[in-house]
């Protein structure tokens, strides 16, 4: 609680603790459309737009399970000529692809629905959003406008305000897209470092919060390969294999880096006591946790997937 008695769900999940890694939602295409007014708390689907073209929009990322995201340029500056729009497409392999676009018209958000369906663009530099959405958190607003500033003074093309990105309790959260990397329980100067580490191709475990493209367990231990040997390239790692038994994980993880050429993974997770999770959401809810209990180095790269568990 603030001195005030008000409830800041960022604060209260840094008191106890609340570990970032393992907490990335999955998705591997997001739509961007610029949005410099308020954004309503659901975002997108509260937008007073053209019944047919919102349709259409929402049915063609609903096919490819893209996120739609709301972004504006911080400060809610008003864009000079039309707004726009774009299709991010991230490939695990490293050949992500972008596709972007104008409208001036709520029918023109159309062309998103045939970027959806085409291959984009290759080798675009990518894109840093800054969740504000304070109409769904007080949270992301009190502690992302602070890190939307800090960004846009170092990197004013490439960085975006946006709306919710999920995780309100970890804000000040960070999107690279279309990298698919999450960063969060940020400020204005770590945000400043993670960022330009990251665009330098050097990934720190401390604030990631996982890649879009793994599971929850398998992005803890990534992070914790990250924190153990220090930074590295976005897919410096790459999980080849995860079995599981009930709660528990084995996971083999293959490495570019100079560390050892691959480790097999021990994780197990549990449920926390129920809390308040959001500032605005008054009902208690419980958290997944994913704890990396051991780390097994392999000393030659082996042939094939992990042992089957059991």
């Amino acid at each position: 609680m603030s001195a005030d008695g008000r409830f800041f769900c960022a604060d209260a999940a840094q008191s106890r603790g609340d570990p970032l890694a393992g907490t990335a939602p999955y998705g591997s295409v997001w739509v961007l459309i610029e949005y410099p007014g308020g954004w309503p708390s659901n975002g997108f689907d509260g937008l007073a737009l053209e019944p047919a073209a919102k349709s259409l929009v929402f049915a063609a990322a609903q096919a490819v399970r893209a996120r739609i995201l709301l972004i504006r340029r911080h400060g809610r500056r008003a864009p000079e000529g039309p707004r726009r729009w774009a299709v991010l497409h991230h490939d695990s392999a490293g050949a992500d692809r972008q596709r972007w676009g104008t409208w001036s018209r709520d029918e023109d958000l159309a062309g998103i629905a045939g970027a959806l369906a085409a291959t984009g663009e290759p080798g675009l530099p990518p894109v840093v959003l800054v969740c504000t959405h304070g109409q769904h958190d007080t949270c992301c607003a009190v502690r992302g406008r602070p890190v939307g500033r800090a960004l846009s003074e170092r990197w004013p093309e490439l960085v975006w305000e946006c709306s919710h990105v999920g995780g309100d309790r970890f804000a000040a959260n960070v999107v690279v897209a279309p990298d698919g990397v999450y960063y969060g329980g940020l400020d204005a100067a770590t945000s400043v470092d993670t960022v330009a580490e990251h665009l330098a191709d050097r990934v720190h475990g401390e604030h990631l919060r996982g890649y879009t493209d793994l599971f929850p367990p398998q992005q803890a231990v990534v992070a914790a390969l990250l924190r153990r040997f220090g930074p590295a390239g976005r897919y410096g790692y790459t999980v080849v294999a995860t079995a599981r038994e009930h709660d528990h994980w084995r996971i083999r993880v293959l490495t570019r880096t100079p560390v050892p050429a691959a480790f097999d993974i021990e994780v197990r997770s549990h449920r926390t006591a129920p809390r308040r999770l959001t500032c605005r959401g008054l009902s208690m809810s419980s958290a997944v946790v994913y704890e990396v209990t051991s780390i097994g180095v392999v000393r030659s790269r082996p042939p094939g997937p992990a042992p089957r568990m059991g």
